[in-house]
């Protein structure tokens, strides 16, 4: 039988590996774009790549053809929806958030938002407010997107109320909208006023010979539906994609891309957040059809991807915001080009246009779906074990999607599933130990606990 001092050293030296395995994951991290002079430097490419993030730190950067940081700002709270002005790719207009923590004329009941659309001239660094509004909360209150309609209308997606709305910037009043509540039931989505429909996405598609031309997609994360409007008629139902709870089709999506007819559409590529995959439905059958998944991809990394879009060599490129970075895949699956992020939102080819407008569809481009699956288990290198690696793998896995995502959101860059391990060993040894020393004490003051339970003889 153990002594208590044996049983005292062996909880020691499990609380200090852990706190090891701790130390080590955090002092080996180096990724940090909290500053300009931290950004990770990105490899060449042909044109400028935009990255907006949305949560340890709040920032918009531009890395060159050269991989070099050309423009950064980290002013605002959260970044969110970027894409380059029309004729201008140097230009960008963006939806931001900045939290309110204190009370004032403009917040009652810190902490609340100020959402704002704004300009910036990335060749002078000037930033113009087009439009902004104060809202009365900030979990759940921001705008995530916005879209371009002409040169004075733009269509902005706010999670505050669950509506897209079309303002006019030069007279900011609003001209047009669409309620969720109008066409989805209250009992379904998240809670209901907290975070319902999550309205994360708005598009318009300006696409002629298209059947969905002058409509604009807009995707309710919390129904699980991509769904398209027109601003006469409201929902065009038989062109909805997905349904709510239908995890196979997708669970939790951001940032749907329209590809018109005119290049092999009509589809939408997506990033489907919590089954962590990209992948892209073909429209088969027009109006009276329906969508087939066309092409997907994962990798053993990819975790809560939240943008997606097809560029017009092929490619593919890829938010990976729990993976810590955006990155480029071809045709064949492979990773032809990647630059570290922390939580990064929304990644854009400036020069290809809002979304990569040029980008064809899969089906037409003959790309190659890869899952986990076909990443192999690697070969050689003999048999390695690491057990908070398993155990991680475990924690990952049997927990749900949202709540594993929702513990990788509110925790330091370098926690992953072998640390959260690590966390769960050292608190349940924690535990242990505390409670062992309580029993051994009321033992040695006499102190004894029958079982209320008796067991008769005969």
């Amino acid at each position: 039988m153990l002594s208590r001092n044996r049983l005292r050293i062996a909880f020691v030296a499990v609380l200090l590996l852990s706190a090891g395995a701790l130390v080590a994951a955090a002092s080996s991290d180096e990724l940090s774009t909290a500053s300009e002079e931290e950004m990770p430097v990105a490899p060449e490419t042909e044109n400028h790549t935009m990255i907006t993030e949305s949560g340890r730190a709040g920032t918009i950067t531009v890395y060159g053809p050269d991989g070099e940081v050309e423009y950064y700002n980290n002013s605002r709270t959260k970044y969110f929806d970027a894409d380059p002005v029309e004729g201008d790719p140097t230009t960008v207009e963006y939806t931001a958030t900045d939290t309110i923590h204190s009370e004032g004329p403009t917040c009652n009941a810190p902490p609340c938002a100020r959402n704002v659309l704004e300009r910036v001239d990335l060749e002078t660094g000037e930033v113009e407010v087009l439009y902004e509004r104060y809202d009365h909360k900030e979990t759940a209150g921001e705008w995530h997107d916005s879209t371009r309609l002409n040169e004075t209308h733009v269509a902005i997606a706010d999670i505050v109320a669950d509506q897209v709305f079309v303002v006019n910037t030069e007279t900011e009043v609003v001209e047009w909208l669409w309620d969720a509540q109008s066409d989805f039931p209250l009992d379904g989505g998240g809670p209901y006023p907290g975070d319902w429909a999550h309205i994360n996405d708005v598009s318009y598609i300006e696409a002629e010979d298209d059947p969905n031309d002058g409509r604009i997609m807009v995707s309710l994360r919390n129904q699980d539906q991509v769904v398209f409007i027109d601003q006469d008629e409201g929902l065009v139902d038989e062109w909805t994609l997905g349904s709510e709870n239908d995890y196979d089709v997708q669970y939790e999506q951001h940032n749907p891309d329209y590809i018109p007819a005119s290049q092999g559409g009509p589809a939408v590529v997506v990033a489907d957040s919590e089954n962590g995959r990209v992948q892209e439905f073909q429209r088969e059958g027009g109006a009276d059809g329906e969508w087939n998944r066309s092409w997907q991809w994962e990798d053993d990394q990819i975790q809560w991807p939240r943008d997606a879009d097809r560029l017009p060599n092929g490619n593919t490129l890829i938010a990976d915001s729990h993976g810590n970075r955006v990155m480029e895949v071809d045709a064949s699956g492979d990773i032809v080009w990647e630059v570290g992020s922390t939580l990064p939102y929304e990644a854009e080819r400036l020069e290809t246009g809002e979304e990569s407008e040029g980008g064809r569809s899969a089906a037409e481009l003959g790309l190659e779906s890869r899952t986990e699956d076909d990443e192999g288990g690697g070969a050689g290198g003999g048999f390695e074990f690491d057990p908070l690696d398993s155990l991680g793998g475990f924690i990952e896995n049997a927990l749900p999607h949202r709540i594993y995502n929702g513990l990788l959101f509110a925790s330091p860059i370098w926690m992953g599933s072998a640390e959260f391990a690590a966390v769960g060993v050292a608190l349940l040894t924690g535990l242990t130990w505390v409670g062992l020393e309580i029993r051994w004490r009321l033992h040695d003051a006499g102190v004894r606990f029958r079982s209320p339970v008796h067991r008769r003889n005969g």
